[in-house]
């Protein structure tokens, strides 16, 4: 097992669900993370989590996140991995709510220059010098510990901002965060003496922190008689009678290790503003200044790290609500069809998201008639699912006795009032008899192809008006009949319009081409070439729409049901109109 370079400090923040925090370093790799600490680096107190979980190995000059076999897979920064490299501040989760989640750290260790040493050596003289040097050394490394501690996050951040009130010998306080919409809020008050403070009785200088945020610099005035008109008759520091302020922008840290990432063209995300004030006047020796500077940095790095795992907190809580709303979907479509004297049915629906627009369903609307449907509903995502449990309420009120034109009515109608959902739906509707008689209604949808006798043709040629566009829009029953034997292919535009790595499109021409030579085949296997088809044109790459296939074969009838009726010829079957 190799070990890490002596000139790079490797390690990992472990944040647990309460909030706390401890470091752990990585000295070696393989870097074995998992549940117990049998074989593992780093135990992950969590039984959710697989026993060989992940691990951390080195790839030339970076070190790379391998999923050893984790059952809900390993994610960075939100993406599910197989393989990945690092970056400082990367977090990795697996794929639980209320887990662990880690930090990625990694720093160059630059042998001091003697210029810099010397700068060192001034910087603590002078702090000697002046009242109280090494308690302020003392402090700077309590704040630096509590990194380290396993305490939950505001405790750390507290006591990070007590120190900070320590060292400038404020009175107040205060830490203020970006919140999602761009406004600072406080998050936390405290004053002189480890004491909590409500935020809202705490009226900080808008002036002064204002200006640290429009200079992206720090504001440290320490005698406000001698300060710049503009802070110096701020209404809120002449009312409260303030004599120093110190505010300090807060800057998440660039993932590039290097001296460049302090520059501002560097800097990663505004965080918040670090505020302190008094009524005394203030004196701060450079030492002051770069212990205050080191605390407001360190204040910084927490504030990003619990930034970057609410982030992954909050994707893994979407990723739940979308599993269940799959998981809904799901439970509308058919689970099996029914064993129909007459019909043969076979279907598949993926979508190109955790949850998509397209639905398909088959019911008996009598002993003789099945009705038959698919359905895409426009956008994806949550807002296009929500749809669908409507339209088959809508549709399944048909086997009370409302006419498919009263259907479509109704639902063409509801989307055009309700306009603000931004939604609309295209739809073919078919009720077939035992006897082979079809009727059927295609709003908007495209035409499902016929397979007779090795033959293929679109069953509908004419234009249809989708639901939920026009609300004068009139849907009417067209009739077709098919033989024994015939299969109707229902198809969503996820096939036909799947693009290759051209953007070229599989096309009605290319399913019907490969649907030749199936009339006999079994549902199943020709739904499952059709996909295979459609996935190998589409050669892995992500796809636009979800993918939904209905597929439903005329058997004919059985002596209990009567005769055959006599059978229309494959251009009768194309055609529309009673």
């Amino acid at each position: 097992m190799p070990n890490i370079s002596a000139d790079r400090e490797v390690s990992i923040d472990v944040i647990a669900p309460d909030s706390s925090r401890e470091r752990v370093s990585v000295v070696q790799v393989p870097f074995l993370i998992g549940r117990g600490k049998a074989g593992n680096n780093l135990p992950i107190q969590d039984p959710r989590v697989s026993r060989q979980c992940a691990a951390i190995v080195s790839e030339g000059d970076e070190f790379c996140l391998e999923d050893r076999g984790h059952r809900l897979g390993v994610f960075v920064n939100g993406k599910r991995i197989d393989r990945r490299i690092l970056k400082d501040r990367d977090v990795i989760s697996f794929g639980l709510d209320r887990s662990y989640t880690l930090v990625f750290r990694i720093t160059e260790r630059a042998s001091p220059s003697l210029q810099t040493l010397l700068t060192r050596m001034d910087s603590v003289a002078e702090g000697y010098a002046s009242s109280g040097g090494l308690g302020k050394l003392k402090l700077l490394l309590e704040a630096t510990m509590l990194l380290h501690s396993q305490l939950p996050l505001d405790s750390v951040l507290e006591a990070m901002l007590d120190r900070a009130i320590s060292l400038c010998g404020a009175d107040r306080g205060l830490l203020l965060e970006k919140d999602g919409t761009g406004t600072l809020r406080q998050r936390l008050a405290r004053e002189r003496g480890s004491q909590g403070l409500s935020a809202n009785s705490l009226s900080p200088s808008q002036t002064a922190i204002g200006m640290a945020v429009r200079q992206e610099s720090s504001v440290i005035t320490e005698d406000l008689h001698l300060a710049d008109g503009a802070l110096q008759g701020a209404q809120s520091v002449i009312a409260q009678r303030l004599r120093a302020v110190v505010a300090i922008p807060l800057y998440a840290m660039s993932r590039a290790n290097t001296e460049a990432s302090m520059v501002h063209a560097q800097r990663g995300q505004f965080l918040g503003v670090l505020y302190l004030d008094s009524q005394r006047p203030a004196a701060f020796s450079s030492l002051d200044r770069q212990i205050l500077d080191a605390i407001a940095i360190e204040s910084a790095s927490i504030l990003d790290n619990a930034r970057l795992v609410e982030h992954e907190r909050e994707r893994q809580r979407i990723e739940r609500e979308f599993g269940i709303a799959r998981e809904i979907q799901q439970a509308l479509l058919p689970r099996s069809f029914k064993d129909f004297p007459h019909l043969v049915i076979s279907g598949v629906n993926t979508p190109c998201t955790e949850v998509g627009g397209d639905y398909f369903d088959v019911f008996s609307i009598d002993k003789r008639r099945t009705a038959f449907l698919i359905a895409d509903v426009s956008g994806k995502g949550l807002g296009a699912a929500l749809l669908t449990p409507m339209l088959q309420g809508a549709l399944s009120a048909m086997a009370m006795d409302v006419t498919p034109e009263r259907a479509f009515q109704h639902i063409n109608g509801f989307l055009c009032t309700h306009s603000s959902v931004g939604r609309y739906a295209t739809m073919f509707f078919g009720i077939l008899d035992v006897d082979g008689s079809l009727e059927y209604i295609n709003a908007g949808h495209p035409s499902p192809l016929l397979l007779r006798s090795n033959e293929v043709t679109e069953l509908y040629t004419k234009g249809s008006l989708p639901l939920g566009l026009v609300p004068e829009a009139q849907h009417t029953i067209d009739r077709a009949r098919l033989e024994p034997g015939d299969t109707l292919v229902l198809f969503s535009d996820g096939v036909t319009e799947a693009a290759d790595v051209n953007d070229n499109l599989f096309g009605v021409a290319r399913l019907q081409e490969m649907l030749r030579g199936h009339h006999e085949s079994p549902l199943d296997q020709v739904k499952e070439s059709i996909v295979k088809a459609v996935e190998g044109f589409s050669a892995g790459i992500s796809q636009a729409d979800d993918l939904t296939l209905l597929l439903v074969r005329y058997s004919g009838t059985t002596e209990s049901d009567g005769p055959i009726a006599s059978v229309a010829t494959a251009g009768q079957a194309t055609g529309g109109g009673a």
